[in-house]
Parts: C-alpha cells; structure tokens; sequence
C-alpha cells in the first residue's frame, strides 16, 4: 500500500511539474554565444567586437528582448587561437546556446567550421575569409565583405585611377590575407591591372625592407598591403621612411584607431578600404545613415571614439542574428538558419541580402576607400561619388 501512494503522488505531481517547467521557459533568457579574441595578437579586433555585441544586445533588451526574452550574452575568449576557438564552441553548445558569433580570427573560425557543420548550431562569423562561404557551409552566415570583395573594390579604385602595375605583400600564415591576394590574382585582368609583385611575410614579421626594396624595383603604381595585428603599424611606418613614392593601401583589418594611434604621423596619406560605417558622415541623410548612427551616436559617447570596423562587424553582426531569430520566430537551430537564408537587412554594413546560394550577403557597393588626413579615416571623393550612388 505504500508503494502504491508514493507511485500516486509521483504521478500525481508529474503534470503540476511539466506546467512548472514551461512556465520557466516562457521567461527564461535566450541564449547567445560569443567566441572572440580578448588575449593575444588579435585582441585588438576582439575587444572592439566585444563593446559593440554588447551594445547591442543591450538595445535589443531595452526594447523588450527576442520572442519576448532578454538576450543572455556568454562570452568566451578564444585566445587568438583556433584550437581554443573550437573549445569555446562546444563549451557554447552544451550552455545551450541558440547561435553564436564567432571569432574575427580567421584561423580560428575556419577550425571552428567543422564542428558547425557537425552540430548545426548558427555561426555568425566576424570574420571575411572566403572560405567560409566557397563552398556554403549551411549553418555559417558571414558578417564583414569577404577578401574577395574587397579585393573587387580595391582594384575598381585602381582602375578609376588609371593604375596597370599593383604590387601586393600579405600575411602568408593568414586565411583572410591569402583569400585577399587570391581575390586580387583572380580579378585584376578584369579591371585592366597586372599584379607585378606579390611578396609574402609573416604575422610575427617586424622588420619589412626587403620587401619594400622588391616592391620599389617591380615598377609597381600603387601597393595593396593584406594584413591583420601588429604588422601593420611596423609595415606603414617602415613604408614612410621607404620613399616608394606609390599609394599605400590598406584593407579593413586596420580601419580602426588601434592601427592608426600607433601608426602615428606615418598612417597620414595612406589609403583603407573600409565599411561604409566607418564614414558615415559622408553619407547623405536616409536609412544608411541613420543605421550607422544606431551605432556611431552611443558607442563614442561611451568609449570616446568612433567606432571601428570590428566594431561595425560585431554590432551588425548580432543585429542580424535578432533579425533572423525575429523572422523565424523562435530560437530553433534550424528555424534561425531558414530564416537566415531569406534574410535582407540594412545594418551600418550595409544592406544584406542572404540567400540559399550567398551566405555573405553583402556586395563591394558598401566598401569605403578612405584616406587618413588629420589623424581620421576620409572618404576619398571617388568612394563619396560611390557612395551616394
């Protein structure tokens, strides 16, 4: 007889239970992972990602969360290192998390990809590298242009200035700066440029004579430099006493006042190509504009500062997770990637258009060509003609 009360009280308790627990789940958080770089040589980019996700997770809760639940951000630092970046992945899937915003290494998000693929769990990634798009990985959703695009934009700015001869110099141990050099190779027949030079360096490189000393006799009209961390700063101020006499290009990796306080005097009249966020002022007034401001307006009246490209990335990043939870309309894995594949958004990146065949969604129209006067990043008048087209 005692057995069969406490099997009674058991069953009896068990619907009082499940109502509990679904009462829970209507109020508890939504879960949102982020793995970037807080240590190491790409904290950097990691930090500026950090300020702006949180900013705006901050927004999206202030205005009432998503699906009528705040954001809970966890945060994991990857180290600037890709084994680390696939730890803090699985660590991210076993809190239960709905996506996550991965790494602005590309090294480690591409060693991160494989587990995305296995667990199909949402990844938006912070980082350009091509190919985390050629081939589409189903649940992998770029957030910056990727190298090639800005490849495609550099050389159409090479083209408008009636340059035939580009030399370039990447980061041969970098996935995004091999992609961009890639994307140049393939490209620039298109635009009418021959890439005379192509030299090649590490990112632990501090010392870059000989390869301004090869670029200065390959009669090249103009240098595209691809590069992430500190070379740089080392490379624009070894540049400056270098007397090549040619434009200097950057590409967004150092559209951001970590390179350019550092780089001092010598980031004056060099060349970046950027987000359309990082020169929003010379935007005319409409919804571009005012998407940007959603993020410039508070983050420099917090930090101080402009907000950066990793900022830009990392902002429009969780804004385009919002969406597509919004539109999917729950915190599904697989509902979130359907609705990421219809998805068009106008963020201070630009406008995206995701679809089933495109998983970076963004095109060149939204990549600056900016020069550095006065200590700030300016729209060249090419880009403002550009621009506000």
């Amino acid at each position: 007889m005692r057995r069969f009360l406490a099997v009674l009280s058991a069953f009896l308790l068990l619907p009082i239970a499940a109502c509990g627990d679904d009462a829970n789940d209507s109020n508890d958080s939504l879960k949102i992972g982020l793995i970037v770089s807080l240590t190491g040589n790409y904290a950097p980019l990691g930090s500026e990602d950090k300020k702006s996700v949180e900013l705006a997770v901050q927004q999206i809760n202030d205005a009432g969360g998503l699906l009528g639940r705040k954001i809970e951000l966890i945060t994991r630092d990857d180290k600037s290192q890709p084994e680390q970046s696939v730890l803090s992945f699985n660590d991210l899937k076993g809190a239960g998390v709905a996506a996550v915003l991965g790494s602005p290494f590309s090294n480690s998000a591409l060693a991160t990809i494989p587990q995305v693929d296995r667990e199909k769990i949402p990844y938006v990634s912070l980082t350009p590298a091509d190919e985390q798009v050629k081939p589409i990985h189903p649940y992998v959703f770029v957030v910056p242009a990727t190298s090639a695009t800005y490849a495609d934009r550099i050389l159409q700015y090479y083209q408008a200035q009636g340059f035939t001869k580009v030399a370039v110099a990447h980061d041969s141990r970098s996935s995004y700066a091999n992609a961009g050099t890639a994307g140049m190779k393939a490209k620039a027949a298109q635009y009418g440029v021959t890439l005379v030079a192509d030299e090649q360096f590490e990112t632990s490189t501090t010392e870059f004579s000989g390869v301004l000393n090869h670029v200065k006799t390959s009669g090249a009209q103009a240098l595209t430099v691809w590069a992430t961390g500190p070379p740089g700063v080392a490379f624009a101020k070894q540049y400056a006493t270098a007397g090549l006499g040619i434009p200097l290009m950057f590409t967004g990796a150092q559209a951001s006042t970590l390179w350019l306080k550092p780089a001092g005097p010598a980031a004056e009249g060099v060349f970046v190509a950027s987000s359309i966020a990082v020169v929003g002022d010379a935007l005319p007034a409409g919804e571009q504009k005012s998407a940007i401001e959603e993020l410039s307006k508070p983050f420099t009246a917090q930090y101080g500062y402009p907000p950066p490209q990793f900022a830009a990335d990392g902002y429009t990043g969780t804004k385009l997770l919002a969406a597509a939870v919004t539109k999917a309309n729950s915190d599904d894995h697989a509902k979130i990637q359907q609705a990421f594949e219809g998805l068009t958004l106008t963020t201070p990146n630009g406008t995206y258009h995701y679809s089933a065949t495109d998983h970076a969604g963004l095109t060149s129209d939204y990549i600056s060509i900016n020069v550095v006067k006065g200590g700030a990043f300016v729209a060249t008048d090419w880009a403002k003609g550009k621009l506000a087209g």
